[in-house]
């Protein structure tokens, strides 16, 4: 189709007003082919009058851009530097900024274009390097941050445990353990209990800058506590701890963290419940089948249920040793 025509096309449509099927009875153009000239022009802003300057090569240029071209889309796009600091607060995700920007703008991108736009602007916003970790080369400790309520069964008493994390790097093969407190003597025996978990000891081992573990925070000399630093000798193994907020410097342990923090505590409090419940089911049981039983002569059926569940928790420390529930094993 020559411009010529397509510049009459939009010539009668613009400036006479007249139909799709009025354009083709006074061009000989298909009713589909108008339709379609029109519509390219309105994508890229053309109307008539065409400016002088647009040759015929311009116009057909931009009416019939090369395969794989496109100009844009027209929908609107949120601050992706605003989106990005968003993510970083507690609870916020993906899902939660879409919906707020859906609802502001109605006729956004949906929610897979939206994470695909931003997954692009993401990779141009720092490029990352791949680690290749050698088995038996690093192990990565820490913290996790959230504790586990840890019930005493003689006593009922709740205490608040946290949790160490311990993941080598080439097999992100994972060990946890829970200690009353963050203090220097539960991070050495946390590591003493790990190395004898896993039958051996790695050539480093990569802490964060916790200052039970690192008293100088440095990219290049880092203090290590000396008690850390005499556990690391007495194994044979260097303290590497990652740099300053650089959490990709031990990224094998924060995913071992997230996936522990959401773990354990959920499954301890499953099994508080169903403890619970039983308890309470047995000790309806027995008030039907002795309603005349003298608390004198005996001690409760709760005491008595708690003391056997001790029996066990023992039995297993002494079986497996590092399967500690009792404040005194700590």
């Amino acid at each position: 189709m020559s411009m010529r025509k397509i510049r009459e096309v939009l010539r009668l449509t613009h400036e006479l007003g007249l139909s799709v099927r009025q354009v083709r009875e006074a061009t000989g153009v298909g009713k589909t082919a108008v339709s379609e000239y029109v519509s390219r022009a309105k994508v890229v802003g053309i109307t008539w009058p065409i400016p002088p300057e647009i040759t015929d090569a311009d116009l057909e240029r931009r009416l019939f851009p090369p395969a794989g071209f496109h100009y844009g889309s027209t929908k609107p796009v949120p601050d992706w530097t605003t989106v990005h600091q968003e993510l970083k607060r507690r609870g916020v995700t993906l899902m939660i900024l879409w919906e707020e920007h859906r609802a502001e703008h109605v006729e956004g991108h949906g929610y897979s274009r939206f994470c695909e736009l931003y997954g692009e602007w993401r990779r141009r916003l720092a490029p990352t390097m791949r680690q290749t970790h050698v088995a038996g080369d690093k192990l990565f400790v820490d913290w996790a941050g959230d504790t586990v309520p840890i019930i005493d069964a003689m006593t009922g008493e709740v205490h608040d445990a946290h949790l160490f994390v311990a993941v080598l790097g080439a097999s992100s093969y994972t060990y946890a353990e829970a200690r009353w407190s963050e203090t220097l003597p539960d991070w050495i025996g946390a590591h003493v209990n790990a190395f004898d978990f896993l039958g051996g000891v790695p050539r480093a081992a990569v802490p964060d800058n916790l200052k039970v573990g690192i008293t100088k925070p440095s990219r290049y000399e880092p203090g290590v506590n000396r008690t850390y630093q005499d556990l690391a000798d007495h194994y044979g193994f260097v303290v590497l701890p990652a740099r300053i907020r650089r959490p990709r410097d031990k990224a094998k342990v924060e995913a071992a963290v997230g996936i522990v923090s959401r773990f354990v505590p959920s499954r301890v409090e499953r099994r508080r419940s169903r403890l619970r419940n039983e308890d309470q089911h047995e000790g309806d049981e027995a008030t039907q089948a002795e309603p005349q039983r003298s608390l004198r002569q005996s001690r409760p059926a709760g005491a008595e249920r708690a003391s056997e569940r001790a029996l066990r928790i023992c039995r297993v420390e002494a079986l497996h040793g590092r399967a500690r529930l009792s404040r005194r094993g700590w």
